[in-house]
């Protein structure tokens, strides 16, 4: 039996790159690549789309859209790591742990968007407990989100080791997102039901890989005024069993010195929960810990690509 094959349009990029890196050495998979000199042959890169089981989209998002223009053989399977069809119709959201049935809708789907990093990490915090009716649809909230200087792309990796002419990185930490807009808003309302934008601000710090989303709570202002524990008990339930999703236990009071080392997981495909809380001042945060190059892409993609290929999935998709 022949093996499926994957075509990686933008594998020179840093998402590109990686997954490449995770896939490589199985035997159960044939990478196909193009000539490094007709990157930008449309012709050839055409040629290579509707060849393949499985052509997965690192690309701008008005490129990964042409691409997916390009494809006219009904047999090709897109898996597409841009922002362009996250929340578009007939496109699967890539986030296997997003409900009990996700997996197998994404094993069946021709069409497959791979979340944006800080989104799934949001989602997978809020999606278990507005489900569980504990956080309202409604509700007023705030997303902290904080990641290595990767997740800017080539771009800000250059800017971050000093290479070409953008310096906006000199520093060692710089919020944006400033405005209230990011590319990621749109998937977070969608995929955590929620009715309305929560305000998100993102920063990025002078490390390279790894990330945190933070989601503080006053308890006494939800519908319900359900305690931490309440909350725990939701994400635990939600995604027991799972692989590559956990949900530490609930740390209540934590040590003035408790940090977080947003680094933790590099190099691995998981997702950690955590719920810190001060019952005294009903308030409580919400984490989610992750490698924004993992779970938060080139982990996440190799994870679905096994799903939309029908293989055994019995990896980590970690680097070694």
């Amino acid at each position: 039996m022949a093996k499926p094959t994957i075509f990686i349009d933008g594998e020179a990029g840093t998402t590109g790159l990686q997954i490449r890196a995770r896939l490589e050495g199985r035997a159960d998979l044939e990478i196909v690549s193009i000539d490094p000199l007709r990157r930008k042959d449309d012709a050839e890169r055409s040629k290579l789309l509707n060849s393949v089981d499985l052509a997965v989209l690192c690309l701008h998002d008005d490129l990964a859209r042409a691409a997916v223009a390009m494809i006219h053989n009904p047999q090709t399977r897109v898996l597409d790591a841009s922002t362009a069809h996250r929340v578009v119709a007939g496109w699967t959201y890539g986030f296997p742990e997003l409900t009990p049935d996700q997996g197998a809708l994404i094993q069946g789907s021709h069409r497959v968007a791979n979340p944006g990093c800080y989104a799934q990490n949001a989602i997978a915090l809020l999606r278990p407990l507005v489900d569980a009716g504990l956080i309202p649809s409604d509700a007023a909230l705030s997303i902290q989100g904080v990641q290595g200087y990767s997740g800017g792309g080539r771009q800000l990796i250059d800017a971050a080791l000093g290479r070409g002419s953008d310096h906006h990185l000199n520093g060692a930490y710089r919020g944006y997102g400033l405005n209230f807009e990011h590319k990621h808003l749109p998937e977070i309302r969608a995929y955590s039901r929620l009715t309305s934008d929560p305000i998100f601000t993102p920063a990025v710090g002078r490390w390279l890989q790894g990330m945190l989303v933070q989601i503080p709570l006053h308890l006494s202002s939800l519908l319900g005024q359900p305690s931490a524990t309440d909350l725990h008990a939701a994400l635990e339930a939600r995604y027991a069993g799972q692989r590559f999703v956990n949900v530490l236990p609930l740390i209540e009071n934590a040590g003035a010195t408790t940090v977080l080392d947003p680094e933790t997981l590099n190099g691995t495909n998981r997702l950690e929960i955590m719920v810190f809380s001060n019952a005294k001042k009903q308030q409580a945060l919400l984490v989610a810990r992750a490698d924004n190059l993992g779970k938060g892409a080139s982990g996440a993609a190799a994870q679905n690509i096994d799903a939309m290929l029908g293989l055994s999935g019995d990896w980590d998709y970690a680097l070694a």
